[in-house]
């Protein structure tokens, strides 16, 4: 295919044994582990755990990502169409909560065709970054249930110097927008979420004012009830960070987002525990669950 997914739009020729494009992946999906992941929010979790896809590649640059394995590095080992899918009955019957499908967007149409029409039994997740197309979203229309996005910036300059994307924001918005037009709004069932938009915001040290615009824009354009929102304190300093990314987030800094929501009227969601900022969170990125068993 000659691929637009993602906003860059970089008009790359992606096959099934050829990669390319910004996310430097080809057209079948490639990923890295899948498991019960508990570190999700309380509502994605249930029990047992969220069914988390980790798929590698990505239309961002953050440098500060906790999974650049396979953001920047592109680990991970191609999975077709029939294994995907089989990956999410395995997950399901192994008691997952939902199917979390991490950093799908470059492999839109391959998760659609594994996905199909069928009724999983649980919400079908899209964890993704924010930057997304409007055109690519609409595609999934019916398929999936919750949408789990970041909204990183309002800021073009944070947006440009952390990952690549100074038009990062005037994606977001419009792409958010839309997902709450396919899902409305959210609807709980014993505590887990079924279906909605839950809308991550990770607080960056020294960047409270980018902060504050993020949160005033959800505050302005939704309604109490319309979209879960989660302020996430856990940024951890990845190697080679410098300057205000070469710490974590104070307590002080995060008291402050924390406040500013409350003051803003944002009710419905989560805050973090600062020991959030560990890296044992990052779950090992080692094929397990991915591979057919016995293989490898």
């Amino acid at each position: 295919m000659i691929c637009t997914l993602c906003p860059r739009r970089c008009g790359a020729e992606r096959t099934v044994e050829r990669a390319g494009g910004y996310c430097a992946m080809p057209s079948e999906p490639v990923a890295a582990r899948a498991m019960l992941h508990r570190w999700e929010e309380p509502c994605l979790v249930g029990e047992h755990g969220a069914g988390a896809v980790f798929f590698s590649g990505c239309s961002l640059r953050c440098c500060f990502c906790q999974n650049g394995a396979l953001s920047r590095e592109g680990f991970g080992v191609p999975v077709s169409v029939p294994r995907l899918r089989q990956i999410f009955q395995e997950l399901i019957d192994q008691g997952a909560a939902c199917l979390d499908l991490v950093t799908p967007t470059h492999f839109a149409p391959a998760v659609r065709e594994a996905l199909g029409e069928r009724d999983w039994g649980v919400p079908v997740v899209w964890n993704c970054g924010g930057y997304e197309r409007t055109e690519t979203l609409r595609t999934l229309e019916g398929r999936v249930q919750v949408y789990l996005p970041d909204l990183k910036y309002a800021l073009a300059e944070p947006a440009a110097a952390y990952s690549g994307a100074a038009d990062y924001f005037d994606w977001a918005a419009p792409a958010i927008l839309e997902m709450f037009r396919q899902t409305g709004p959210y609807r709980m069932e014993g505590g887990l979420l079924r279906s909605g938009v839950l809308i991550r915001h990770l607080v960056l040290p020294g960047e409270l004012e980018n902060t504050r615009r993020c949160i005033d824009w959800v505050a302005e354009t939704f309604r109490p009830g319309d979209v879960l929102f989660s302020l996430m304190s856990q940024y951890t300093p990845q190697p080679g960070a410098s300057g205000k990314l070469g710490r974590r987030v104070t307590a002080a800094e995060y008291r402050a987002a924390v406040q500013y929501m409350e003051n803003c009227g944002i009710t419905d969601g989560y805050t973090q525990e600062r020991t959030s900022a560990r890296e044992e969170y990052t779950p090992a990125f080692d094929l397990q669950g991915v591979l057919p068993e016995g293989a490898g």
